[in-house]
């Protein structure tokens, strides 16, 4: 497996697409877990729609739960733009869950404001390197709650 960079990650999106493709494969492959960087994070497969293009995109994401919701976390590392990810979320929020052997329909909201400020705080307290990317970008990293569609 391709070794996680992720200083190089936040730029060359290309290597970004191998990386998450071989997560991809693994996660299919072993019901929803995966090793080496991601091995001790909750990680799921979400399918979006394009903002522009209108075509389905597989992400591999961290998530977390924070309160009993899905949090996830659009930081690329801490680069200068969002995730491909975040525009189609923002433009199409429905999305097709991935998660261990379940696969589920959810709408994605954007938590903004001190909603997003406390969320994000309690991502960092799970995984403390989310507070070093933001510190990397000028952007407000963004923060999304999963709901999951009956």
């Amino acid at each position: 497996m391709q070794e996680f960079d992720e200083e190089r990650f936040r730029t060359d999106t290309v290597a970004l697409q191998a990386f998450n493709e071989q997560i991809i494969q693994e996660f299919r492959e072993n019901d929803g877990k995966v090793g080496g960087a991601l091995q001790d994070m909750a990680v799921l497969l979400m399918t979006t729609t394009g903002a522009k293009s209108g075509l389905s995109h597989l992400t591999a994401l961290a998530y977390f739960t924070v309160d009993g919701a899905m949090v996830i976390v659009g930081s690329r590392g801490g680069a200068t733009n969002d995730p491909a990810w975040v525009h189609n979320l923002r433009a199409n929020p429905q999305v097709r869950l991935e998660v261990g052997t379940e696969s589920f329909e959810a709408i994605a909201r954007e938590a903004l404001g001190a909603e997003r400020d406390s969320l994000f705080g309690q991502v960092v307290s799970q995984a403390p390197n989310f507070g070093v990317y933001q510190t990397k970008t000028t952007r407000v990293i963004p923060v999304f709650e999963l709901q999951r569609r009956n």
